[in-house]
């Protein structure tokens, strides 16, 4: 464990303002003074420019996010015991949110959200995937990992394996390489899970993110009744996840698209092992090309889902982003039949919720279309909101019922 004597940061007056409302940030242009020494990665104290103490976190000064705060009170030791203590607390919190049925795959780490910042670690039936983003962090993933195995196995829960996916160019900004590979003993990265009554097969290796979307549980729960007897339109499937929620919830008939060919072949497989491959079917294309064909063609449907992925990953890009949101929104408007259903959806925590409806309310107008709100959802709540870290508020979900203006 690294607990040498800890260098002391101290801040510039007026700085620390994330720090103060709630984050777990320090920027690099907020720092004043560095009291004593230390390496990347290396733990460090705060104090404020008046010496106020401020807590302790993993300092790396390759990156702009010059300090993560690990603990509010400075002293705090980083050892076992404290993942242990964090960790518990984060299985018990998924424990109670989510029910036993639920928490056979969940996100069982979400970084500040947890108050452990950096790493993200989501469980799989008996399998988990890491995902470290930051360098101090990086230096305590296998002591993370057996503490939390410890904890599962007192719940009865043996993980027979552990992938690390850290291949997200985040690394890079840490100044980590990009890394992917088994943690311990290998074994077969392709897991059947249970979802919503769905089963899927989740190759945790090559998968998207950590190898599937887990944080679209309950919006793809909600579909359901949603897609009862309908003809459903799911743009951006993917894996096939709302499709197949809709096909579970008797559709009458699902179409999915998605631009990869992978992606449609894992779908239909997908369909195949839940015995509804009569009902959805699966077809590779750009959406945003086939949605004016589709429009062209006449085509009409009862519900037309939107999971695109994010049109943005930087405040900078946030207006091109509105650009490409309502754009795709009026094209599913447009295939939406009087009185009919749209479910659509932002992961970007840079297209804020006010930001996402305004868009959507442009959209509709320019379509011609009035929207009546069924109702406004978020991410699961095993990638829980902690307020004032606002990384950690991203997926916005909308259902709306669309009417012809009349």
């Amino acid at each position: 464990m690294n607990n040498k004597e800890r260098a002391t940061i101290k801040l510039k007056k007026g700085e620390g303002r994330y720090l103060k409302s709630g984050g777990a940030w320090i920027f690099d242009n907020e720092i004043d003074t560095c009291i004593g020494s230390y390496e990347n990665g290396d733990i460090v104290n705060v104090i404020d420019f008046d010496d106020y103490p401020m807590g302790c976190g993993y300092i790396n000064d390759n990156s702009k996010i010059r300090i993560r705060i690990m603990s509010r009170k400075p002293e705090t030791v980083i050892d076992e015991s404290f993942f242990n203590r964090r960790l518990k607390d984060a299985w018990q919190y998924r424990k109670t949110v989510m029910g036993d049925k639920d928490i056979s795959s969940c996100r069982v780490v979400f970084g500040e959200a947890v108050f452990l910042p950096g790493i993200t670690i989501d469980k799989y039936e008996d399998v988990l995937v890491v995902e470290s983003l930051a360098l101090g962090i990086d230096r305590y993933k296998e002591v993370i990992v057996d503490e939390l195995k410890k904890i599962l196995k007192d719940d009865g829960i043996i993980i027979r394996g552990v992938y690390e996916r850290s291949d997200a160019k985040e690394r890079k900004k840490e100044g980590l390489p990009i890394h992917k590979g088994f943690i311990g003993n290998e074994f077969d990265t392709c897991v059947e899970i249970t979802e919503n009554g769905i089963k899927y097969l989740v190759d945790v290796a090559n998968g998207q993110k950590t190898g599937f979307f887990l944080d679209q549980k309950y919006n793809r729960l909600a579909m359901q009744k949603i897609c009862r007897d309908k003809r459903v339109l799911d743009c951006f499937t993917h894996m096939g996840t709302f499709a197949l929620n809709a096909g579970y919830g008797k559709a009458k008939e699902v179409l999915g698209l998605d631009i990869s060919e992978f992606a449609i072949s894992q779908a239909r497989e997908n369909a195949v092992r839940n015995g509804l491959d009569k009902i959805v079917r699966f077809k590779t294309a750009n959406v945003l090309d086939e949605l004016p064909r589709m429009v062209e063609d006449k085509e009409i449907f009862d519900v037309v889902i939107l999971d695109p992925p994010a049109f943005t990953k930087s405040r900078e890009a946030t207006k091109q982003a509105i650009k490409g949101y309502r754009e795709i929104n009026m094209k599913g408007l447009k295939l939406v039949k009087d009185g009919g259903y749209l479910a659509t959806c932002s992961c970007s925590h840079f297209m804020t919720q006010e930001l996402f409806t305004k868009t959507i309310n442009e959209a509709a107008r320019a379509v011609h279309k009035r929207l009546r709100q069924v109702e406004f959802r978020t991410q699961a709540p095993d990638h829980p909101i902690l307020w004032a870290a606002n990384e950690s508020y991203y997926l916005k979900f909308y259902i709306f019922n669309v009417y012809d203006e009349r």
